[in-house]
């Protein structure tokens, strides 16, 4: 693992990240459900995308994971403004390792997808759910 760590979070347009001290993916998830958990929010779905290429294309990938997170109370009030939000949730969160042994997590912008919803009332519940993430991922 390398010792060179990203310290801070990252905001790339569409997504925050942060590199994480951890020895596998897999605590690494544990220690993202908790501190989803301090913030409202559990993992609904979770697709292990390095084994659906090694068992749909005969590919090797470096373990991959997608982690759909929903905070049920800001999901239920964005549905009621908005019937066709449901296409941008939940929450996605990559927990990925690099070729340099690294863990990375990664998690959308809600504020930055949804921005292309002509819809006022969205805005609050899209801003206020970005900052819960970024307090998530600044956390890990």
């Amino acid at each position: 693992m390398s010792y060179l760590l990203i310290l801070k979070i990252i905001n790339i347009g569409y997504y925050f990240t942060k590199i994480i001290e951890q020895d596998s993916i897999d605590q690494a998830i544990e220690l993202l459900n908790s501190k989803l958990a301090e913030q409202g929010f559990g993992i609904i779905s979770e697709i292990k995308v390095n084994e659906i290429f090694k068992n749909k294309l005969n590919k090797d990938f470096r373990p991959y994971r997608i982690l759909g997170a929903c905070h049920p109370e800001y999901a239920y009030k964005a549905i009621s403004f908005e019937n066709k939000i449901g296409t941008m949730l939940p929450c996605n969160f990559v927990v990925q390792e690099l070729e340099s042994g690294d863990i990375e997590i990664s998690a959308v912008d809600p504020a930055a997808s949804m921005s292309s919803v002509n819809n006022e009332s969205l805005k609050d519940i899209a801003e206020t759910v970005r900052n819960k993430i970024k307090t998530i991922v600044k956390n890990l």
